[in-house]
């Protein structure tokens, strides 16, 4: 709570509750991440749950989310409390969705996951597991030191009833705007793969959902509410990894970068991550859609977003050499090869 309220900035608007991601490739850098990026760094990124498949990854010693909206840090508190009371991946999907798990816990531990996502399918909401769910959550979140309100409280259990009610098939919504075919739906989220085809989400095998929720267990994983061009979060990260004499590995920024470019605020958000203290092999993980401005130099067959591995040296670089002349040179300068797969 107290690291939450250091770095936080006051909340701004975005069109979405951005419940789940809506980029289909999100993990075809996981492969690269793992063999390019050494563990035990730090790691920041925006957005919900697709950060815990990086951070599975990576293995940070310490994970901060930040998100303009304040609502994206309720939905952490909310996925903070469901991840501690569940040991299990498939008590954490249960415990989400509102489904009572089965007695025989312990037969589906090592499950493969699509059989963890059959067995959601199969079942239905359950009112009383709902409820019970529902006041471990309020409990939880109301011990972790952050200041609700009960508004706040009324949010985290909106979200709640959100994946209740739509199951593993929740897809991205933005308010104003029809949704999109090409946006995945949650078990389309889970059960995707790396480049090379090896499902890689964080909730693909025990030893990745172990890795999130031992660091959720830690407190190690701190939702941020801040702007990434803004004039605190982002800085007072720095000088906490500073404190703790840890160096940034990745900074996952999504695609929010093209908003910032849009808005002119590009350079202070490079000066921003120019102040992070950042190892030498720190890469910025980002999305990329066609929308944008045409496709994408390493766009993968039957993707619509193209994720990519950035140096964060070649974003504090630019600062003073080569400034980046647009925002399709941000997105397309030094971008690291995804090697198998990379279907070019």
């Amino acid at each position: 709570g107290a690291l939450h309220a250091r770095v936080s900035e006051p909340g701004g608007y975005f069109d979405t509750d951005n419940l789940i991601s809506n980029e289909t490739g999100y993990l075809n850098v996981v492969g690269v991440l793992e063999r390019t990026v050494a563990p035990g760094g730090a790691y920041v990124g925006v957005g919900p749950d697709q950060n815990f498949s990086y951070v599975a990854a990576l293995r940070p010693r310490i994970a901060f989310l930040v998100d303009i909206r304040r609502d994206n840090a309720l939905h952490h508190l909310l996925l903070k409390a469901l991840v501690e009371r569940s040991p299990t991946r498939l008590e954490f999907l249960a415990a989400l969705h509102g489904r009572t798990p089965p007695a025989d816990l312990a037969a589906w531990e090592n499950r493969d996951i699509e059989e963890i996502v059959d067995w959601i399918d199969r079942n239905e909401p359950d009112p009383g597991s709902v409820a019970a769910v529902q006041a471990d959550v309020a409990e939880a979140v109301a011990g972790y030191g952050i200041p609700l309100t009960a508004d706040d409280l009324a949010t985290v259990r909106r979200f709640h009833d959100t994946f209740v009610a739509a199951g593993m098939g929740l897809r991205f919504t933005s308010l104003g705007r029809p949704p999109r075919p090409y946006y995945p739906t949650y078990r389309q989220l889970v059960l995707e793969t790396d480049a090379a085809g090896r499902r890689a989400s964080w909730l693909a095998t025990p030893d990745r959902y172990l890795a999130v929720r031992d660091l959720h267990l830690a407190n190690r994983i701190v939702p941020v509410v801040g702007d990434l061009a803004g004039d605190r979060a982002v800085r007072e990260i720095g000088r906490v990894l500073d404190e703790m004499d840890l160096r940034l590995s990745a900074f996952y920024a999504s695609n929010v970068e093209f908003y910032v470019w849009r808005a002119g605020t590009f350079g202070r958000w490079a000066d921003n991550l120019a102040a992070l203290p950042a190892a030498d092999d720190a890469v910025v993980i980002r999305s990329y859609f066609p929308n944008f401005g045409g496709d994408h130099p390493s766009a993968l067959p039957g993707y619509y977003a193209t994720q990519t591995l950035q140096p964060v040296a070649t974003v504090v670089a630019a600062r003073e050499g080569r400034p980046f002349g647009s925002y399709w040179d941000v997105v397309t300068r030094d971008v690291l090869e995804l090697g198998v797969g990379a279907g070019r």
